[in-house]
């Protein structure tokens, strides 16, 4: 994977949806795509050693306590 952008870009899936489902990563705080239907709480740059680590499959259950 190639070296992340500097915090102040936003993950490219923040470009793609709505501004209202947008929010900063749990990792290292850049905006992406975190909130509704296809969010996810880590940037693609975060989630990248997640996945490496647990499978293309890693999913999390619910973000609520």
């Amino acid at each position: 994977m190639t070296t992340p952008p500097p915090l102040a870009e936003p993950d490219p899936s923040a470009l793609t949806c709505p501004g209202d489902r947008v929010g900063l990563c749990s990792g290292c705080q850049r905006k992406t795509h975190k909130y509704g239907s296809g969010g996810s709480p880590l940037c693609k740059w975060c989630m990248a050693p997640v996945q490496a680590g647990w499978g293309k499959t890693v999913r999390f259950n619910n973000t609520r306590i």
